[in-house]
């Protein structure tokens, strides 16, 4: 079995793809949703992938959040080759190196928000009063301090996405992956979010990559990737190229 790598937060890139590949099905079926993507991302970014319906943006994310294997191809995250990983391994590495983000939240109903947000922790062990003490500061960064003991039903959609951030940066991770994360909130709360998002990325250091097929939600960030027929068809930079490094 090979064990996850230390993090590599010296190393100038926190994603590396070259050449990736992937195909489902065969013959007939056969679909290629990537068709050799080459793509590095510096510590610290916050980029946008954007691209039509089919373009592999989904495809292209699960293989960063390692919870997918190319056909072909290298991919390095945080200084692992997570080809080199074993099922039990990947699933150590996200949890602790790769913060996830979804369009639907994917909070757990039972729990409170304070409860959500220690997830991360609480999957490996029990959790100790300075992790909730975190996860309490956390939430209180988001706006949610009044919030701690109220379950989803009690939370407005903005609320929700705010507790899914929270519970992304528990363990500190070197990466973040937003699927949509303004997807179902109106256009204010929307704007709010990708404000909190950016805020997050340059306090932590944190690289961010958030898929979006919203024009103005890509431009939060400092660079837009297009994806086309699963390719990268070009690279954008966006506003002022400040990166989200920590001063």
């Amino acid at each position: 079995m090979v064990r996850p790598t230390r993090s590599g937060r010296g190393a100038p890139f926190v994603i590396e793809l070259e050449s990736v590949t992937k195909t489902y099905g065969d013959g007939g079926n056969r679909v290629e949703a990537l068709r050799g993507v080459d793509l590095r991302v510096e510590r610290g970014r916050f980029v946008s992938i954007m691209g039509p319906s089919g373009s592999g943006k989904s495809t292209l994310l699960n293989l960063i959040a390692a919870l997918d294997a190319p056909s072909s191809g290298f991919v390095r995250i945080d200084g692992q080759d997570t080809s080199q990983l074993s099922d039990d391994d990947l699933t150590l590495f996200r949890r602790r190196r790769i913060g996830l983000i979804f369009q639907f939240f994917n909070l757990l109903p039972t729990l409170s928000a304070l409860e959500n947000a220690l997830l991360p922790v609480m999957l490996e062990r029990k959790a100790s009063a300075a992790d909730s003490a975190r996860a309490q500061e956390l939430l209180a960064q988001v706006g949610l301090a009044q919030r701690l003991h109220h379950r989803v039903h009690e939370l407005s959609g903005g609320e929700l996405q705010r507790v899914a951030i929270a519970r992304a940066i528990m363990m500190k991770p070197a990466l973040i992956l937003a699927d949509e994360p303004t997807g179902n909130l109106d256009s204010t709360t929307g704007a709010s979010i990708l404000a909190l998002l950016k805020q997050t990325c340059v306090s932590t250091g944190t690289t961010l990559v958030m898929v979006t097929h919203d024009s103005n939600a890509a431009q939060a960030g400092d660079e837009i990737v297009w994806l086309k027929d699963g390719v990268v068809a070009r690279r954008e930079r966006v506003g002022v190229d400040s990166s989200c490094a920590a001063e």
